[in-house]
């Protein structure tokens, strides 16, 4: 099993999250995007959060996409954008113990997928796309 347990507790203790109650669903990533001239108190610290979520994203795929759609909000984050990274963190909580189950395989079948959506994004009305490949049974990208 391939997780990263540890890593997860070390980026909700450096949160000051390590008491917040674990949810089992993450936001819902059109929700992100609010509007808000409220400015977020601390870019910096915002942006070190979001980098050490970047880095999780490696072996916790179901984080990639609400992590990067954040991400793209680094240069003026909003209090609404912090909501967003704590309903992450609430769900990283209750989830610590996710991680990859690799398993011995006889065949090195490597498989991709890829969607686009034309102008989807009820946001901002741009076209989103979005792949996944497999090595083994395992999604490595």
């Amino acid at each position: 099993m391939l997780r990263q347990y540890k890593y997860i507790l070390d980026i909700l203790t450096w949160a000051g999250m390590t008491s917040c109650k674990p949810v089992d669903t993450l936001v819902f990533p059109s929700k992100v995007i609010v509007l808000s001239n409220n400015s977020f108190y601390d870019p910096t610290w915002f942006c070190q959060i979001m980098g050490d979520l970047q880095y999780l994203t490696f072996t916790r795929p179901d984080i990639c996409f609400v992590v990067n759609r954040v991400c793209q909000f680094m240069l003026a984050p909003t209090y609404s954008h912090w909501t967003a990274v704590k309903r992450i963190l609430y769900y990283l909580k209750g989830t610590k113990s996710y991680g990859f189950h690799i398993t011995r395989g006889s065949s090195f079948a490597l498989h991709g997928f890829i969607d686009a959506d034309w102008a989807g994004s009820i946001d901002d009305r741009k076209s989103t796309g979005g792949y996944l490949i497999f090595f083994y049974q395992m999604s490595i990208s």
